[in-house]
Order: structure tokens, then C-alpha cells, then sequence
């Protein structure tokens, strides 16, 4: 398998991991099926390999975890797996999940970033659960990399895909009752009774006749004895802790202002560094005159160092990041970009236009014969496309329905921006870093500092936001802090350095969400039912090129791309996408491709209703049949609680429908907004979402709420990246906009009952909210708005 991954990946045992590690995460997004997921609805009895599991003592305390997961390196599979296949070593070389002291304290290690997903409360409340211990006893910490703390079912350690309580449902939950059943057979032993005599409740062991002792008092008993072969999992009906709203542990550090983060981190002699990029991606650095910046306070040192996509770059080294930036700002740089393509917007637009005239590399197949005698799209204004495979149903179209849509790049605009502080001197580093990729970072440090991963030590830090952007295959700012921290060192400096990244360079930093333009020719029959439906899509690739090339680029179709198009929807689609190539990095944004497949899907399906005469919620019920229950109950409850077809609205006001599914979740909304003066405000949202069972339903309505405010973020003017002869144009939130508190609407969120395997939350709310508000606007206003951000002058 050709991975051109020479400049990430350089060795064959770490290709061989992300060949892994990518089979994994396209089998847990539910690119593919079978295997060992039926494992995930489990409960009632767990046979346990012995293999799976370490139990040691510490400080008078139990100590239990995960064996790290393994395969041969030969080993090519599409198959979740849930446990590995290689027995543990000796010791864990990062320390295990669980720790309960003699205080009856219970530490657990979250195995994955929180960057306000909520992660250090849900998962800590599946271990909780099962158990039984005092919920006020538990201590989460950020896991720093290490093999044991690697997705069971991705087989890398990271935070993406909407996967976190999906893919450790079973796996944190054994954990639990795993360090139970150990206790429970340390009380036993001690009592000299039978286990099963024995129960559980709120951190204690309780015998007959009111005997009772304290985890803490049995932990060190318990780290001695070995698992037994089966472990009780609990029925959803026993559950006392999961599926109640929980506030998250994390909540009164954050609303007090006492949360630290990767960008507070502070150590004896830190210095800051603040890196001057090159304006067009790619570009070295031709000259630069230092004098001004070495001859402000505080500045220690101005260093040359390479740069992402083979660039260079200038960094200013200080006691602080204020004298860092001012001497950044004061370095006169000539940069070379010669040979480089320099990107403008609207050319680039153009272009993809053009190529959407053809039909491309095809991803789903139809009977595109009703299409056969009407003109191609655009005819006449568009250069003549290839010809369309023509079946012969007889079809014959009473109307076309043409339409194009753009989506622009979009940054991610974390609120913390991105920061890395790294220790090296004596051949060895220490890393601290909000690091949606751990693992992946931690081998891109070593192979930067040219040493072995396992003299790196990588500390997870709570990151404020990320959105994707913390997860690049190139780990592109964690390697230009490690390159950053090899040129200090090679001057002769001890001292850690901490990267930190100013909005600006935040907002003009690249990876963006890639720009999209898609083109659709829908064939109706006279009662507006859909014939043939030919679609295709330009845009960038965000997986080629990178470990998951090989298992989510197939056929010369980027599945990221094309994700939520035709399903659930009952309609004869041809899609087909052009791959273009940019000098513009880019990289997953919130619900990845979905960011724009749900919008067209949305928007169309609305409009194929109204020229169909027939109500938005009727004709999609219609549409999806009797093959997508999940679909229905969430869009019933959503249209339920909105009072939708029975509560008539102020004057101005509409409602707008739409639903999705991304990540195995569906999240359907029904929003009321108006229109004045040609501007569009949204004032309610109702979601109705089937998540199967949610584990917090507060975490599940925050995320809703999030992704809700980040959705309509998107229709807001200004919120776009362009670009002028290859530079970025805006540089921070006054050029590029974010929703803010005065645009958030009242949101309420509704989840459907269900005691099935929870599926994922962090991103699913993002993907229907601008649709609906769209077929809202086009209701009152008469206009379909085919692109985003939202501009009713041009519509």
C-alpha cells in the first residue's frame, strides 16, 4: 500500500501502526462493519483474557489497567478491534487506569484529551458506575501517551471521530468491574465467606450482618489477588449513576477561573517563543535582519528553523510572550515563494466550477437515463462535460432542478490557540501539550529531537477547544515547537521553551476546513417525485496523503468527502468528485465532511418538498420509509416538542426543518427564525437526538448547544478564509467571524430513550443547524440560499 508518508512516518514499524491505527478509526466512524462490535451492546457476564488486564500494588494501593494493545506488524484489518492479541509486559510503561488509595480516593486516568467535551467526567462515570464506589472519591487525570492508553477499538491514543464514550463504553466499564470484583474477593478471603454473599454500594464492600469495609481499606488485599475469569457487567436497569444528568467535575475550576491549561504551563526558567511563519505556505526565508528584535528587553535569541509543507521560519526566543511578539514584529524578513502556487479565491473558485462541468471519479452509481435528453448542467454557459451513462427506464423528466453551492475554508479558531512547551537537554524531552493525537505527536518530538519515542515523555494538558485542529497526521505546530527547542538547544541553551501561537497566526496558520463547490441536476416526474439526481462535488482531499490514505481514499474517492450524501434518503443518486490539488493545507473541522454534504442534502430535500407541494416533515418521513427508525424518532421528537404543524408563529417567523446523521448519531432540528431588513435571526432551536443510550445527558445537551452556536456560526457574514496571491487575508475575529452571545438562540435538546451502546456526541449537533435555518429563510423570503456564509443579496 503506497501511504507517501516519507515525511510523517519514516520507519516501517510506525507505518505498520497507523496502517492499524486507520483501519480502526474507519471501522469505529462506521465505514465498515462486523467483527467484534456486537461486543459494544454487552452486559451480563465478560469472559476476560487474562491477557487484557495488569494488576499491581502501589503505596498501599491497587493499581489496574489495560494491557497495551498489539498486533503483528503484518497484520492488515478493517475490523474493530476491542482487544489486543499480544500479552502485557512486565509492567505498564505509563501506569494504569485506576488507583484507589488507602483515603479511599479513586484516580482515573482519562485516556484522551478534554478540550470541553466533558471526557474527565463521563468516563470517570462509566468506571464509577461500575464500581460502586463514593462518586465524590473520584480524582481524573489526563493520561500522558503511552501504549495502555491507546483506543481499544482505533488502537491509537487519540480523541477524534466522535468516538470517546462509543468506543470505551465497554472498555472503561470493564475496567470497573473488573477492580470490584477484585475487591469484593479481597473481602472475602478476608471474612472467609463466599463472594457471593458479598455486595457492593458507594466504595464499600458489605458483608452479612452489616460487616462492611472501605476500598481502601481493601485495595492493597486486592492488588495481590488474580482476576477471576468472568466479569459481571451491569443491566442498564441497575444502573445508579449513568443516564443521570451529572454536572462535570471539571465545572467549578472553569467558572472560577482556576483551570489551567496548556497555555498557563509554567516551569523554572521557561522561555516563550513566538515564530514568524511564512505569508504563502511553503515559502523559506530569503533574508532576515535581526537588529531590532535582539535589541528589545528580554529577547534571548532569533533562530532560523524549518517550517511546515518544507518552509521555513523565524522564531523569537524571550523571558515572555510580549517581548517575543514585539521582537517578531520587529524582524525584517524577505521571503522566497518562487515555484509556489499562490491561491486567490475567486480564481480558485472558478476553477472548481469548471471542473464540477464534468462528471468525476464516480462514488455512487445510479440510473441517470431521465437526465439523458435535458441539457447538462449549466449548458450553454459551462464547456460541454463528458457524457453520462444512460440506462433504458424510459424516464422521462417533467422538471430540472439546477443547483450550485461554495462553502468556503474555515478555521478552527479554538479559544485557546495552539501551545506547546518542550524540555530538552541530555538527549531526552518532556512534552506538555493539549494534543488531540498524543501518541502520533510523541513519535513526531523524538523523530524531530532525533531520538527514541521512549525518551520523550508526552503530559496531556486540558486544551480550551481544538474542533480538529489538534489532531494533524503532519503534527505541524507540535513539530515547529520540537524544532524550536532543537535549534535553542543547539545554541547552547537549557531551558524549556513554550511555543505559543497569537490569534493571528491562529487564524492565518492553514488546515483549514477545505473549500467545496458542488453541482446537482435533480430529474422530477410531473407529482415532483425525483428520477435521477446527478451530483458532483470539488474540493481538497484532507485524508491523502496522511496514514489514513489507505483506508479512507478508495477507489479515488476520499470517503471524508462525500460522507452523509443520498442516505437516508430513499432518491437515485450519481455522485461523483473531483480531487483538487492546493497549495492551501487542510484538515477535518467539526463533523468533517458533513460540514457541507448535510447542508446541500438539507437544503434540496426542502426544496424537491416545496416544489412537490407537500410539507418538509411529511415528504422526508416519506422519503426515508421504514428503513431508518432512528431518523424518524429523533425528527418526531423534535417536531413534537417544537409544536410544529400545530402552533402558529408570530408574524415574520418560520419554522425550518432538517436532519442528519454523522458518527452514528442523528440529530434532527426544527428552528423558528424571521428576517428583517434583510437580515436573518435565528430565535429557537428544538434538536431531537438519538444518540442510543447517553451516559451524561448534560454533557449530551452542552455538546447540542455548542455545536448548534458553531453551526450557525458558519451562515454569519464573514465567516470564510480567502485568499490574495497565496497569503490568508483575514488575521483575526474582526475579519473572520465567530458566533457570539448576542446570536445564540434559546436551544433545547431532546434525546430519544434507548438502552443501545451509545454512539457519538461531540460533533453530530453541528451538521443540520444551518439547513434548517436556510429553509426557514427560504420560506419567508422565497430564496434558496446555495451557499455559506449566508448572503441574501446575491440569493
Amino acid at each position: 500500500m503506497q501511504m507517501q508518508l516519507d515525511r510523517f512516518l519514516s520507519d516501517p514499524a510506525a507505518r505498520a501502526e497507523a496502517d492499524r491505527a486507520a483501519a480502526g478509526l474507519l471501522a469505529a466512524t462506521g465505514a465498515a462493519q462486523g467483527g467484534d462490535a456486537a461486543m459494544l451492546d454487552a452486559t451480563g457476564p465478560q469472559r476476560l483474557d487474562r491477557r487484557r488486564f495488569l494488576v499491581t500494588t502501589a503505596a498501599g494501593g491497587l493499581l489496574i489497567g489495560l494491557a497495551p494493545l498489539a498486533r503483528a506488524a503484518d497484520e492488515q484489518t478493517d475490523k474493530p478491534q476491542i482487544w489486543g492479541a499480544a500479552p502485557p509486559p512486565k509492567a505498564l510503561p505509563t501506569g494504569p487506569f485506576i488507583r484507589i488509595g488507602a483515603d479511599d480516593g479513586v484516580t482515573v486516568q482519562v485516556n484522551r484529551l478534554d478540550f470541553g467535551q466533558g471526557v474527565q467526567t463521563s468516563l470517570p462515570m462509566l468506571i464509577a458506575e461500575e464500581l460502586d464506589c463514593d462518586w465524590r472519591q473520584i480524582k481524573p487525570e489526563l493520561a500522558p501517551a503511552g501504549d495502555a492508553y491507546k483506543d481499544p477499538v482505533i488502537g491509537l491514543q487519540m480523541v477524534g471521530g466522535s468516538n470517546s464514550i462509543k468506543n470505551s463504553w465497554l472498555h472503561y466499564r470493564t475496567l470497573g468491574a473488573s477492580a470490584r470484583s477484585l475487591l469484593v474477593a479481597a473481602a472475602a478471603r478476608q471474612w472467609q465467606l463466599d463472594p457471593a454473599v458479598l455486595r457492593t454500594e458507594n466504595g464499600a464492600v458489605v458483608g452479612p450482618n452489616g460487616r462492611r469495609a472501605r476500598y481502601g481499606q481493601l485495595a492493597e488485599a486486592a492488588a495481590g489477588l488474580p482476576l477471576p475469569e468472568t466479569i459481571l457487567l451491569k443491566r442498564p436497569d441497575q444502573f445508579r449513576l449513568l443516564g443521570k444528568p451529572t454536572r462535570r467535575l471539571d465545572a467549578p475550576a472553569k467558572s472560577t477561573g482556576r483551570q489551567s491549561y496548556g497555555i498557563d504551563r509554567r516551569l523554572d526558567g521557561l522561555k516563550v517563543a513566538v515564530v514568524a511563519h511564512p505569508p504563502v505556505f511553503g515559502a523559506k526565508v530569503a533574508s532576515f535582519d535581526d537588529g531590532k528584535a535582539r535589541a528589545i528587553k528580554g529577547v534571548r535569541a532569533v533562530l532560523k528553523v524549518p517550517a511546515d509543507r518544507g518552509g521555513e521560519a523565524v522564531a523569537v526566543i524571550a523571558d515572555g510572550y510580549w517581548p517575543a511578539k514585539q521582537g517578531r514584529e520587529a524582524l525584517e524578513i524577505k521571503w522566497n515563494s518562487d515555484g509556489l502556487e499562490k491561491v486567490s479565491t475567486p480564481d480558485q473558485i472558478a476553477r472548481y466550477r469548471e471542473q464540477a462541468r464534468t462528471r468525476g471519479t464516480v462514488a455512487l452509481a445510479a440510473d441517470m437515463s431521465a437526465l439523458a435528453k435535458e441539457p447538462p448542467l449549466g449548458a450553454g454557459t459551462r464547456s460541454a462535460p463528458q457524457a453520462m451513462p444512460v440506462a433504458a427506464s424510459g424516464a422521462t423528466a417533467a422538471k430540472v432542478i439546477e443547483a450550485e453551492y461554495v462553502f468556503p475554508y474555515l478555521a478552527h479558531t479554538p479559544m485557546e490557540p495552539l501551545n506547546c512547551t518542550i524540555a530538552f537537554k541530555d538527549g531526552a524531552a518532556e512534552v506538555w501539550c493539549g494534543s488531540q493525537f498524543q501518541g502520533i505527536d510523541q513519535g513526531a518530538v523524538a523523530r524531530t529531537l532525533g531520538i527514541e519515542p521512549a525518551k520523550v515523555r508526552f503530559n496531556t494538558e486540558m486544551a480550551g477547544g481544538g474542533f480538529g485542529r489538534r489532531a494533524v497526521p503532519t503534527s505541524d505546530y507540535v513539530v515547529e515547537a520540537a524544532q524550536v527547542a532543537k535549534a535553542w538547544a543547539a545554541a547552547g541553551h537549557a531551558e524549556p521553551v513554550k511555543m505559543i501561537w497569537s490569534r493571528e497566526d491562529d487564524v492565518r496558520g492553514g488546515y483549514y476546513r477545505p473549500l467545496h463547490v458542488h453541482q446537482a441536476r435533480i430529474a422530477l416526474d410531473a407529482k415532483g417525485q425525483v428520477l435521477a439526481w446527478e451530483h458532483r462535488i470539488a474540493g481538497q482531499s484532507i485524508v491523502k496523503g496522511t496514514p489514513f490514505e489507505g483506508f479512507l481514499f478508495k477507489d479515488g474517492v476520499d470517503g471524508t468527502m462525500v460522507e452523509g450524501m443520498g442516505a437516508p434518503y430513499a432518491v437515485p443518486m450519481e455522485l461523483s468528485v473531483h480531487n483538487m490539488e492546493v497549495n492551501v493545507p487542510v484538515l477535518w473541522w467539526r463533523s468533517v465532511g458533513s460540514t457541507h454534504t448535510a447542508y446541500v442534502m438539507e437544503t434540496l430535500i426542502d426544496e424537491l418538498a416545496a416544489n412537490a407541494g407537500a410539507d418538509p416533515v411529511e415528504y422526508r418521513r416519506q422519503l426515508i420509509g421504514n428503513q431508518h427508525p432512528r431518523h424518524l424518532a429523533a425528527l418526531d421528537l423534535a417536531v413534537a416538542k417544537s409544536g410544529y404543524g400545530k402552533r402558529k408563529l408570530p408574524a415574520g417567523r418560520a419554522f425550518g426543518v432538517a436532519l442528519h446523521e454523522s458518527f452514528n448519531t442523528v440529530v434532527a432540528y426544527v428552528v423558528e427564525a424571521s428576517v428583517a431588513d434583510g437580515v436573518p435571526k435565528l430565535h429557537h432551536v428544538w434538536g431531537g437526538v438519538h444518540c442510543n443510550f447517553a451516559v451524561n445527558p448534560l454533557t449530551v445537551t452542552a455538546q447540542v448547544e455548542g455545536a448548534a452556536l458553531m453551526g450557525l456560526g458558519t451562515t454569519l457574514p464573514g465567516a470564510a478564509i480567502t485568499l490574495k496571491d497565496g497569503v490568508v487575508e483575514q488575521t483575526n475575529f474582526h475579519q473572520y467571524t465567530v458566533a457570539r452571545m448576542p446570536d445564540m438562540p434559546v436551544v433545547e435538546v431532546f434525546i430519544v430513550p434507548s438502552a443501545a451502546a451509545p454512539t457519538g456526541m461531540g460533533e453530530p449537533g453541528l451538521p443540520p443547524l444551518a439547513p434548517a435555518f436556510a429553509n426557514a429563510i427560504a420560506r419567508l423570503t422565497g430564496k434558496r440560499l446555495r451557499s455559506l456564509p449566508f448572503d441574501l443579496k446575491s440569493a
